[in-house]
């Protein structure tokens, strides 16, 4: 359902109502917010944010639902999907309506709260999983064949980093005059993803964009994902793209330094019982995708750090300009020199990985 509503409604009231029903406060970009019926039933509203938006691909609620809806005809775990609103009249942006879904989302990927090893160890194997189920979707079966180019993907990819971390290096501190300055690496870096010759296979499946185990709904009681959220950055894609960053934080902890988290160190071999290693987590989602991506494993991953470190970047430029001003963003900030360093010494071993005739 898409359009105008028959009966008009109080948008300053029902605004008003939604922020003081609270909206979800973690892990969100586009306003969340849990409603109500008169019967207790409970749902989820994504929104729109208010206001002039900086970027015209962000924040694209319309193609959450649409993706959400396509998947609700297979295997992949999302919440159902009831109606979305494109009329701005109502409530000030579009938005979209699903089903509230009432389980455990881990936002520690290390989950202290499981006190189980093998339960751990299936919690893990069911995400990468669904994951695999995901990427095996038929696209065009479902309708989302549109949804993206089929191909060239990371190609896009590295024009659009490249594009955003020169533009974040040219902003100056506004008390010190200092820039912050670009990548460490970084012209090697894009160089060395723009050859095509050490570029992954292109592939093209439906991509989630930011699928980690935080932005995924486990049963209550049971091993099993009953929903995958926070759908926005979703196109058709390469997967390595999701299974990179689904384990970007084992990368992490073998760099210490590239992680203001205190707990990187639990992801390395042994240190957490129950968690299975990468080797492990791509064997299992091999089986049920059919794609291997473990030898193009260091070029994904490289890539991932690289994206990272020009988050980091970002956020530096925004504290440089004091409009993030926490000392966690300038934790943040600080290790984008280490993310890039990092990104390079992958890169490398993706290089000398490669056969003899992709590096002539």
């Amino acid at each position: 359902m898409a359009g105008a509503v028959r009966q008009p409604i109080d948008e300053k009231a029902f605004e008003k109502f939604l922020q003081e029903n609270v909206p979800f406060g973690f892990g969100q970009s586009n306003p969340t917010y849990q409603i109500t019926d008169a019967d207790g039933k409970r749902y989820v509203m994504r929104k729109k944010p208010p206001g002039k938006l900086i970027s015209k691909t962000a924040h694209k609620v319309e193609r959450e639902y649409r993706a959400l809806h396509a998947l609700e005809a297979t295997d992949v775990a999302v919440p159902k999907t009831y109606c979305l609103c494109e009329d701005d009249s109502v409530i000030g942006t579009p938005f979209y309506i699903m089903e509230f879904l009432d389980g455990r989302i881990f936002e520690d990927f290390l989950m202290p709260e499981v006190t189980n090893a093998a339960e751990r160890t299936a919690l893990w194997k069911e995400a990468i999983q669904t994951l695999a189920r995901l990427h095996a979707v038929d696209v065009r079966k479902v309708g989302l064949d549109k949804f993206g180019k089929a191909s060239g993907f990371y190609n896009r990819q590295t024009q659009t980093w490249a594009t955003i971390c020169i533009s974040q290096s040219k902003a100056v501190d506004v008390e010190t005059k200092e820039p912050v300055g670009q990548l460490p690496h970084f012209d090697e870096l894009v160089g060395f993803f723009k050859n095509e010759k050490l570029q992954p296979k292109d592939r093209a499946t439906l991509v989630h964009g930011d699928f980690k185990i935080d932005n995924l709904v486990f049963h209550k009681t049971e091993p099993r994902v009953i929903g995958i959220l926070d759908w926005e950055m979703s196109t058709i894609g390469h997967p390595l793209s999701d299974v990179c960053n689904f384990i970007t934080q084992f990368y992490l902890a073998r760099s210490p330094g590239t992680s203001v988290s205190s707990n990187s160190s639990g992801f390395l071999p042994g240190k957490t019982p129950g968690l299975p290693q990468p080797d492990q987590i791509l064997q299992w989602y091999t089986e049920i995708s059919g794609y291997d991506p473990r030898p193009e494993l260091s070029w994904g991953a490289a890539f991932n750090i690289f994206k990272l470190a020009g988050v980091c970047q970002g956020i530096a430029a925004r504290y440089a300009a004091r409009q993030a001003s926490s000392a966690k963003a300038k934790q943040h900030a600080d290790t984008r020199g280490l993310l890039a360093d990092f990104a390079w010494v992958l890169a490398e071993e993706a290089r000398d990985s490669a056969p003899a005739e992709a590096k002539l």
